[in-house]
């Protein structure tokens, strides 16, 4: 199978295991809403953040959508779109070295997505999909990247967002008028999409011209191209025309005892004058709620770029974020993917939030559909984060004034403003003394396990993080047990190990602590694994 390389791979292939974890600060000044919100707008570096994030939702984001840097080289943006952000140059010259003096905008790009891409892969759940907004600028190259990611079995499909309503007139060769959405699942085999709500036009289709109590219905040709040996037969119409089957090159779908039982119940038409080639009648109250989603997304039915600015201007009242970004996405868009992909209560990641339009979808869908999605927003910029993507959200949670004067109602909700803090542990794998028990916790559990600290539902369980594959993990830090502080207990004694399960498990424990006064052979005969910290604590 063919590979994508590309100057500076061997430097970031890997590179996500080494970004270290760090810590996370919420600003109660810059949230909205609900204190306690589950809703994050985590400002900083997205690989940083991405790390930091991952002890609490890894496996566990349902649908993610991001809407990279396309790379188009364009220069007069205040909003840069090639990848030559002060930060993101720092960053590869520090990663790929001395290489990246000769990097091409292309390999730069790859460089900067790799490693984010292989962290965003372990937040998806088991039955979790992302989507990847792109145009022609790179989308060969995120095509083989992510089939070396999320591996070629798991694409699903690619999405032609029709992103402008007119033509371009100053275009120089063809107005482009879509952008990709690039579909990928954890697992393809078995992922599969919820139906999107019948719009308007497709409902209008429905008739109901027999009068059928049982209301509207549409037509569906009784003939098909697809070989069935029951499917010739011939037909005697109601006004005694005889067909003797069904035309050329095609089988009628039913076999002859179907099709005499759909007569008898009423479902087969054949027209106004009773001599037509016959129908099967398909009523709207019968069918599936929603239909397949297709590969073609109009802007008709998902908006356009020229509808997404309207929207975000209207939403600042014509703030400087209309100058900010040239082409944000609509949130009926977002919708659409959400729609696809994700459930009332599931969560949502976007790394690349810029505006903030898949938080304001989020909350927009929950609103109309009574509806409990999360989501996680990570912006790099600090002045966009607050200045827009936080303004943005705060405005639509409490509800505001468009700039043509009228009030908008409140969607309610809220946020948390996060910030990235230091990594928890400096240079010389020292645990930082800032580190609060639960940071550490989350840390040693997701490192040990691959999998989130399960939510505490009471204080009494002591030192225990939790349990998986049978095999209990604990933590002894700052002398707390469970919310009691105890003198010693961050050292494995006989007295601590009462909080540790005691003497009476048989089941494989590990157990971390700053020392540890018990025997090998005592630790053996009791299942326990003994891990000091901090210097069996992984630091990436």
């Amino acid at each position: 199978m063919p590979t994508l390389d590309w100057i500076g791979k061997q430097a970031v292939v890997n590179h996500h295991q080494e970004v270290p974890y760090r810590l996370l600060h919420c600003d109660p000044a810059r949230s909205a809403g609900d204190p306690d919100s589950p809703n994050l707008l985590v400002q900083g570096d997205n690989l940083l953040a991405l790390k930091a994030l991952l002890p609490y939702y890894a496996g566990k984001v349902k649908c993610i959508y991001i809407d990279p840097p396309y790379n188009t080289g364009n220069e007069g943006w205040i909003y840069n779109d090639n990848v030559n952000a002060p930060e993101i140059k720092s960053w590869l010259g520090k990663t790929v070295g001395k290489e990246a003096e000769d990097l091409s905008r292309h390999d730069k790009w790859l460089c900067m997505m790799y490693p984010r891409l292989q962290l965003l892969r372990e937040f998806l759940s088991e039955d979790g999909a992302i989507f990847v907004s792109i145009d022609d600028n790179e989308v060969q190259n995120l095509r083989g990247m992510m089939d070396a990611i999320f591996g070629g079995n798991n694409f699903v499909a690619t999405v032609i967002w029709q992103k402008m309503d007119s033509p371009k007139n100053t275009a120089i060769h063809l107005s482009e008028d879509h952008d990709y959405i690039v579909l990928y699942a954890k697992h393809a085999q078995t992922w599969r999409p919820h139906p999107v709500p019948r719009n308007e036009k497709m409902v209008a289709r429905y008739k109901n011209p027999d009068n059928d109590a049982r209301g509207v219905w549409l037509l569906s040709d009784l003939a098909a191209r697809n070989f069935y040996a029951a499917g010739r037969y011939p037909i005697r119409t109601p006004s005694g025309k005889v067909i003797e089957g069904p035309p050329s090159g095609s089988y009628w779908r039913v076999s002859r005892d179907r099709f005499d039982e759909l007569e008898r119940d009423g479902r087969i038409w054949w027209g106004k004058s009773g001599s037509n080639r016959p129908g099967i009648k398909r009523f709207l109250s019968e069918v599936r709620e929603g239909v397949v989603p297709q590969t073609l997304w109009p802007w008709s039915e998902v908006g356009s770029t020229r509808h997404a600015k309207q929207e975000l201007s209207q939403v600042m009242a014509g703030g400087a974020s209309s100058d900010l970004f040239v082409t944000p996405k609509p949130t009926r868009l977002i919708e659409r993917v959400m729609q696809i992909a994700s459930e009332s209560t599931s969560l949502i990641l976007d790394s690349f939030s810029g505006s903030g339009t898949t938080g304001h979808a989020v909350l927009e869908i929950n609103k109309r559909h009574s509806g409990n999605r999360r989501f996680i927003l990570i912006e790099m910029e600090e002045n966009i984060a607050t200045d827009v993507t936080g303004q943005r959200l705060r405005r639509v949670i409490d509800g505001y004034q468009n700039s043509k004067g009228e009030q908008v109602e409140a969607l309610g909700g809220g946020f948390r403003y996060c910030t990235l803090g230091e990594p928890l542990f400096d240079a010389d794998g020292t645990i930082r003394p800032q580190v609060k028990y639960k940071d550490l916790a989350h840390h040693i559990f997701f490192t040990e396990t691959g999998m989130p600290l399960p939510l505490r539902k009471s204080n009494t369980r002591g030192p225990l993080l939790g349990t998986h594959q049978d095999k209990a993990i604990y933590l002894l830090f700052n002398g707390i047990l469970g919310d009691r502080s105890v003198a010693g207990g961050n050292v494995l004694t006989r007295k601590t190990l009462e909080s540790c399960g005691g003497l009476s498990i048989q089941s494989p424990r590990v157990i971390y602590g700053e020392g540890n006064r018990l025997g090998a052979a005592t630790l053996r005969r009791l299942g326990v694994t003994f891990k000091q910290l901090p210097y069996d604590v992984k630091v990436s």
